[in-house]
This record gives structure tokens, C-alpha cells and sequence, in this order.
């Protein structure tokens, strides 16, 4: 059997950060509701979601605080830079997402947003619990050991 073709997408904006700040548990990819000078910005690159979040409103799952900057060129036609934008999933992902966020403490969070192979804007949120101070700590210490680990082994062999 041939082997799956890796996916192809072009990123648009990553959260670094995430991924040190919380305890990053289920993923989920989500559709995004756009105007059309959005995708323009976005295209182009220039948008940042490090301090975005998503938010359950009246049953749907709204993105706050991603800035898409304007697009130059639309002139009259731009779009507010902050705007919610509300995520596109299945109802019962909804349900899932609303009952971990209001039961179990947990936050939404946006890993990455990009377009995939048929250019559909997409962003990859999870279900993450925040990490204290001490567990920061040890994530940054385990990570240097490896780094040395690797950079001792390459000096030895």
C-alpha cells in the first residue's frame, strides 16, 4: 500500500507559546468565518493569534482577540482588526468543547491558524488546563537536559 502524502498547508500565524504556558490536551481543527479582506491579510501573513482565545457564546465557538490586521488595499471595504470571528465545527465538537470548558475548568486555546490544501482557512485549537510557575520550570529544565544530552552524544560518537 502507498504510503499517505504528508499535508500540505501554508501557516499563517502560530501560537509559540501554548504549548509552554499550558497542558495541551485534545486538538481540534475548526473552520473560520472570514470576510474577504481577512483572507487577503491573511494570505499575506501578517496576522497573530499568541494572545487570542476561544469562547462559547450562545451555543457557537467564537475566536476573541486574534488580530487580522487590515488589508492596504481594500480601502473602505476593511474589516475591524479584532473582531470575534466565530469557529465552524460539528455540534457535537461544540457540546464537547462548551461541557470541558464549563465543568472541567479548562481553556480553548489556538495552536495554529493556516490554510489547507484546498485553501480553506483552518485553526487548531485544544483543550488546555494552564500550567503553574513549577511546572514551567521543569519543562524548560527537561528541555535544556536535552539539548546537552544531544550535544553530548554528538561530541562522543
Amino acid at each position: 500500500m502507498a504510503a499517505k502524502p504528508e499535508r500540505r498547508f501554508k501557516i499563517a500565524a502560530e501560537n509559540r507559546k501554548a504549548r509552554f504556558n499550558y497542558a495541551i490536551g485534545e486538538v481540534f481543527e475548526a473552520g473560520v468565518q472570514l470576510t474577504g479582506t481577512e483572507v487577503k491579510s491573511l494570505r499575506a501573513g501578517r496576522a497573530t493569534i499568541a494572545e487570542a482565545y476561544a469562547d462559547a457564546r450562545e451555543g457557537e465557538i467564537w475566536l476573541i482577540n486574534s488580530n487580522i490586521p487590515e488589508y492596504l488595499q481594500a480601502s473602505r471595504f476593511n474589516h475591524a482588526p479584532k473582531r470575534p470571528r466565530k469557529l465552524l465545527l460539528h455540534k457535537n465538537q461544540i457540546n464537547k468543547l462548551i461541557g470541558a470548558v464549563e465543568r472541567e475548568g479548562m481553556t480553548l486555546v489556538p495552536l495554529k491558524l493556516y490554510f489547507n490544501e484546498k485553501g480553506r482557512a483552518k485553526i487548531e485549537i485544544a483543550l488546555a488546563k494552564g500550567k503553574k510557575l513549577y511546572d514551567k520550570r521543569e519543562t524548560d529544565k527537561k528541555r535544556s537536559w536535552d539539548r546537552e544530552r544531544g550535544r553530548l552524544l554528538r561530541l562522543k560518537g
